[in-house]
């Protein structure tokens, strides 16, 4: 394939830490990012081309992108689906994965029901609008319940465990009542496939990721994940068949449930159920920068633009520790305790550049590439705690 020179640009709609990792894989590529983000001076900008102060809805500022760049793509779900189809029918700008795609992950119960009707598992759900609702939902989905918000959620942001019937009307005074209840699902561990759609039909899975959540935050991303065959190949089957039903090109974080038995449904024994899709680079996949031959994020650059995808094969065991806000209150972010992970022949430290340090926000992450994935757990989470920051 000959690459012209100049090399072409792809417009990313945010400019956080994602772009900021897009925009480090694209240059090497001789493919130049610009990123739109309401923040003046975002994590991104070091390391793209350009960037453009506006909301991820601005739809004047989303067309003037495009006019600038040959694929327009998006790192956060608060990007305006309908927005971007309608620039895209516009402009002729192509955007990936397609804002179809967009519109039926930004609502959590149309996800499900998009899922359910191309038969990939999901945990069992019900629609709840008001209290009636997430009684009946709990009656007969059996409680607990995790209660979602529809929209917006993130982070373990817009999810809330219901014990009982005598906690839905607080449980909805929390949430909201746009929402959908799930079945509380038993599940041995949390597991994520990245997967890619490129061209021509052209599909792509990394290997299974085990996820580590503490407070429904991610922590840690451990490869390869530590279950049997049996479960990462039904894991791979499972993702494959959420990449078919998928529209557009790019690279998609799914979330999946590995499910212990239970007494009183002995065909979910060993099931995997999609919990969740992000349909972007995703955090569960920052460990194939340095522990894959081609990273997600390059992955995805490839994938917008329609070039030939690269290899998806691991180096070695990896595990990429998250490196959150530790602070009450929102301040200054001031990194320090670098020392021993600069120090550290297998570790890789990667800061995101945000200002400030709010509860549990995602500042940065360590990623350690080891030969077995206990022990390299074990190195990065003590790497992880030498590093602190206001």
């Amino acid at each position: 394939m000959a690459l012209r020179t100049p090399g072409p640009t792809v417009g990313v709609v945010g400019g956080g830490q994602l772009a900021r990792m897009l925009g480090e894989a694209a240059g090497p590529l001789g493919v130049e990012v610009v990123a739109l983000d309401p923040t003046p001076d975002p994590p991104a900008a070091p390391v793209v081309r350009d960037t453009v102060a506006a909301d991820f809805d601005d739809e004047t500022a989303i067309s003037d992108l495009a006019d600038r760049v040959d694929v327009l793509t998006y790192e956060i779900e608060l990007a305006d689906a309908d927005a971007l189809e309608r620039v895209s029918e516009e402009t002729g700008t192509p955007v990936h994965p397609d804002p179809r795609t967009l519109r039926r992950t930004q609502d959590k119960l149309a996800e499900k029901r998009w899922l359910d009707d191309a038969d990939v598992p999901v945990p069992a759900y019900r629609p709840v609008a008001d209290e009636a609702d997430l009684r009946e939902a709990g009656d007969g989905l059996g409680w607990p319940v995790m209660l979602k918000a529809r929209e917006g959620g993130y982070d373990g942001r817009g999810n809330f465990p219901v014990e009982g019937p005598e906690d839905a009307a607080d449980a909805l005074t929390e949430l909201g009542s746009d929402a959908l209840a799930e079945e509380m699902v038993p599940f041995d561990r949390e597991l994520s496939v990245i997967g890619v759609r490129g061209a021509d039909g052209e599909r792509a899975t990394y290997p299974v990721t085990e996820t580590v959540h503490e407070d429904e935050i991610l922590r840690e991303s451990v490869q390869p994940a530590r279950t049997s065959e049996a479960v990462t190949e039904r894991a791979r089957e499972v993702a494959t068949a959420v990449l078919d039903a998928m529209d557009g090109r790019g690279v998609f974080g799914i979330e999946l449930f590995e499910c212990a038995s239970r007494s009183d449904a002995g065909d979910v024994d060993g099931e995997i159920l999609v919990n969740e899709i992000a349909p972007r680079p995703h955090n569960s996949g920052h460990w194939t920068i340095e522990g894959a031959h081609c990273s997600q994020f390059e992955q995805h650059a490839r994938s917008v633009l329609g070039w030939p995808l690269g290899s998806t094969e691991r180096r070695g065991a990896s595990v990429t520790a998250n490196l959150l806000g530790d602070v009450e209150e929102t301040g200054p972010a001031e990194l320090s305790g670098v020392e021993s992970v600069l120090a550290a022949p297998d570790a890789h430290l990667h800061w995101y550049g945000k200002r400030e340090a709010r509860p549990l926000r995602k500042m940065g992450h360590v990623t350690v590439v080891g030969e077995e994935s206990a022990a390299t757990l074990s190195r990065a989470r003590a790497l992880r705690e030498s590093v602190t920051f206001r």
